[in-house]
């Protein structure tokens, strides 16, 4: 009978908060497995490792408390060590250490070198482009640049990630084809802020360079954009969208509000006026886009008058997909010398309004698409149904399309026609053509 060789440890990590986390954590699996390490994701582990978000309010008080459940089962003598890395530990290291200190260590977003010494591993210069990826094998997000050098008032990103800097083009590449050479069919462009990149290495905006060389890449079918500033939106992109057939007809720009006044507090570099010629270009140059955005209610200064006006505006925009979430009054950040004068209640009923109103549009957006057909990736089986989405969806955040598992199979991580029998607020229904 074969035994777990003395000091062969499992790592488990853990990941908490955005898909660039996501991309952090499977970064640090491929360096540990390299080592020859044991290593999971989110699984039972000897060594726990928890890659923290220190975003907002919410996302805190989840890395707290994830760290504080791995703390006790460490007293319990259920894993041996707890390592704490990412957003949270970067930004409030000093505060942590203190009112927890049974955690072994702390680190830093860019402390892997070093991360991965206390783990017992060496840093691999070599394995650029290498991941074990944690997300289903058909989609990968792909990080095409860190940090951010935007100065908007309520973010603390900079704080904990540092200013913008560019992967190079050729490194990007070589990453998605070994990607696609794993399975992999579409990429998920994540950034903190995608519309910056290039400025740095090429002194210009070069999105649309990498584009198209990622649309070379054999294997890959579908390319999405996720996070894109729009101050500044480098117009070419809209060009490469509309005539690569690659390039999925989605954009996610964060839009935050629509108030001149509150655009400027916000120091987002643009106004009402600018926003809407934005979104009317991309309606033009792409008239079959899915536009994403996701808004902030409860900012400093939002007075009924002003949250009337962003209410109308989204009415008005009828986007394809929205988030919307409350105001968090984050320490160091531009914004945390203003009052905080909006109560919380108010603005979780300003965002139930919002997404209220989001709910209707969507139904009737959704109602549109009944009897049309839709190239579709399927993601999973959930009960009596495969579960897939169209180019105009990212995973986890919009709509799917559901297709009865009855009479159908279809392999998870295929593409198939589907023509849309039925259609709620958030989900189609359809059947193979």
């Amino acid at each position: 009978m074969r035994t777990k060789s003395v000091g062969k440890k499992k790592i488990n990590v853990v990941t908490l908060g955005c898909s660039k986390n996501v991309y952090d954590s499977e970064v640090l699996m491929s360096q540990l497995k390299a080592n020859g390490k044991e290593v999971v994701h989110e699984d039972k582990g000897d060594i726990v490792v928890i890659n923290t978000c220190g975003f907002i309010d919410n996302a805190k008080e989840e890395s707290i408390n994830t760290i504080l459940d791995y703390v006790e089962a460490k007293n319990r003598g259920e894993v041996e060590k707890v390592f704490v890395t990412g957003c949270l530990s970067e930004r409030y290291k000093p505060d942590l250490i203190r009112e927890i200190p049974d955690v072994d260590q702390y680190f830093g977003t860019r402390d892997l070198p070093i991360l991965l010494k206390h783990l017992g591993a060496d840093y691999k210069h070599e394995l650029v482009g290498e991941r074990m990826t944690t997300t289903p094998k058909h989609y990968a997000y792909l990080k095409i640049s860190e940090g951010c050098d935007r100065p908007c008032s309520f973010c603390a990103i900079p704080l904990m990630r540092g200013g913008h800097v560019s992967t190079p083009i050729e490194k990007l590449v070589t990453e998605a084809q070994k990607l696609a050479k794993k399975g992999t069919k579409e990429l998920i462009l994540i950034a903190q802020d995608l519309t910056y990149y290039g400025l740095d290495i090429y002194k210009k905006r070069a999105l649309g360079d990498l584009l198209k060389e990622l649309v070379k890449v054999e294997g890959i079918e579908w390319i999405r954009l996720h996070y894109a500033f729009p101050s500044g939106f480098p117009e070419d992109v809209l060009d490469i969208i509309r005539e690569e057939e690659k390039v999925c007809n989605y954009i996610d720009i964060p839009l935050q509000h629509i108030n001149s006044d509150l655009l400027k507090s916000m120091k987002r570099g643009t106004t009402h006026e600018k926003t809407d010629a934005l979104l009317s270009k991309f309606r033009e140059k792409v008239p079959d886009m899915a536009i994403r955005t996701t808004l902030i209610v409860g900012y400093p200064g939002e007075t009924e008058e002003r949250f009337q006006e962003l209410k109308d505006w989204v009415r008005e925009q009828r986007f394809d997909r929205l988030g919307c979430f409350t105001y968090s009054h984050e320490e160091n950040t531009s914004a945390y010398v203003l009052e905080d004068d909006i109560p919380q209640e108010i603005k979780e009923a300003r965002v139930e309004e919002i997404m209220e109103l989001q709910s209707q549009i969507s139904w009737e957006k959704n109602q549109e698409k009944i009897g049309n057909i839709y190239k579709c990736i399927f993601d999973r089986k959930e009960g009596n149904y495969f579960v897939g989405r169209t180019e105009y969806d990212s995973p986890d955040v919009d709509n799917t399309v559901l297709v009865s598992a009855e009479n159908t199979y279809i392999s998870i991580g295929d593409f198939a026609d589907v023509r849309i029998t039925s259609a709620e607020e958030f989900d189609l229904y359809g059947e193979l053509t």
